[in-house]
């Protein structure tokens, strides 16, 4: 069932995996791991079979909305035949959801693929290697019916699960210029979440990966390469996620490049670097993510997921001799709230974090590059003689007197994605030097 991958053609086991995850979450609840496995050639007993012909179109494309419909039909069926009987039923029925952790996808009487389902990354690859495809079992809280879905009073002790078991993508996740990638992608593995890091630099993601599942003591984090502005580069991303995890639950763009010049001498080359990186890239992340979630949605249509670009204060006000950037961020934020109108309707909350300026890191400190240096040269300030004193004054400019942090932006992070209630929203991490009017 593979095929070819270029931007022009249609990855299908690649559009099939999220249809497959939202069934198993509007089944059974919570986020599953749904892996693409070819290589299986027989149907495990238990298995459920389904015949994906039916949905495919001439040009061997998949008709998405006719793919979900089947996969919905086929488990409706296996689920009356695998239902208990006799005492237990009843029991079962109220107690206990069941779905199947293997899915064999067959074209007329071919079998083309089977895709493994469990709760972690792990656990999942341990079902391939056993061929183990015996049921999915959850318990039902005991004051809801087996069809209700869990909707408890909010209480602040959820608070420590926002993001457990969840699956999420960091793209510029080793944006070390900023450290906020990186700062993500630690938060969310400790919190309990499967992280794709997603950089150009394959060196640096492999390490980071590796020293994340080696503190972890699992597989917390999967390293992947992407070139953020080559549209191919990110569709293939999206295409190894869902073969790999079925899909995501958070999608986060970090993508950010930075050239401080005056709109009267910076390149073009330079604007248009920026703007590549900054406003393009994160438009590629926006619709690669949003088609994955909206085949979730197809068959899960309650979960909520969410997609958050960190964006900058500069996406709120100009900034002299940073036009370039703050154009790029301001654009960014017209594209979060036209998304987030549009996307509304397939429960996918689209926001941006806008963090103030982050001094501390090489961006702005390096001593030959960093943004203090480029600044101190091409903004004359009266009485500033130095780098150093320009930090002061910036940070005396700042009502909480100093710069913003990797921890200030995760904490806006989680509050995005635990509220529900918030959608095309930019939130401003600036210590009150940029302030909602």
């Amino acid at each position: 069932m593979e095929r070819d991958t270029s931007p022009d053609k249609m990855d299908i086991p690649a559009v099939i995996a999220p249809i497959i995850r939202g069934l198993c979450i509007n089944t059974l609840g919570y986020s599953w791991v749904v892996m693409y496995d070819p290589d299986t050639k027989e149907i495990p007993p238990e298995a459920l079979i389904v015949d994906i012909e039916p949905a495919l179109t001439e040009m061997d494309t998949v008709h998405e909305e006719s793919a979900a419909k089947i996969f919905r039909e086929a488990y409706t069926a296996w689920e009356f035949d695998i239902a208990p009987t006799g005492a237990d039923a009843a029991i079962q029925a109220t107690r206990i959801k069941r779905g199947p952790s293997c899915v064999a996808v067959k074209r007329k009487d071919t079998l083309e693929a089977c895709y493994w389902i469990d709760r972690s990354l792990d656990a999942v690859k341990q079902r391939i290697a056993d061929k183990n495809a015996s049921l999915l079992k959850e318990k039902v809280p005991s004051d809801l019916s087996a069809n209700s879905a869990p909707s408890p009073a909010f209480s602040a002790d959820q608070r420590v699960d926002v993001v457990r078991n969840k699956v999420a993508l960091v793209s510029g996740g080793m944006t070390r210029n900023r450290g906020i990638g990186e700062a993500l992608v630690r938060s969310l593995a400790r919190s309990g979440a499967l992280v794709f890091i997603a950089d150009s630099d394959r060196a640096e993601t492999q390490r980071l990966a590796e020293a994340i599942n080696e503190q972890e003591q699992r597989t917390a984090a999967v390293p992947l390469q992407v070139h953020g502005a080559d549209e191919g580069s990110v569709q293939r991303l999206f295409q190894s996620i869902a073969k790999t995890t079925g899909g995501l639950d958070i999608c986060i763009s970090n993508e950010d490049l930075l050239r401080a010049a005056s709109v009267l001498e910076q390149s073009l080359e330079d604007f248009q670097a920026v703007t590549d990186i900054n406003y393009t890239g994160f438009f590629l992340i926006l619709k690669y993510g949003g088609l994955m979630f909206q085949r979730q949605h197809r068959t899960a249509p309650q979960w909520k997921t969410d997609i958050i670009q960190i964006n900058a204060k500069w996406g709120l006000v100009g900034s002299e001799s940073h036009g370039a950037n703050a154009g790029s961020k301001f654009g960014g934020l017209g594209l979060v709230s036209s998304a987030a109108l549009e996307l509304v309707d397939y429960n996918i909350k689209v926001n941006a974090i806008c963090p103030g300026s982050f001094f501390d890191h090489p961006l702005w400190s390096d001593v030959e590059q960093g943004l203090l240096v480029q600044y101190f040269k091409s903004t004359k300030i009266p009485g500033i003689k130095s780098p150093a004193e320009l930090r002061a004054h910036y940070e005396a400019a700042i009502p909480m007197k100093r710069a913003c942090t990797e921890d200030d932006v995760v904490r806006a992070l989680y509050y995005l994605i635990e509220q529900e209630y918030e959608t095309g929203q930019a939130i401003p991490v600036t210590g009150g030097e940029v302030m909602l009017h």
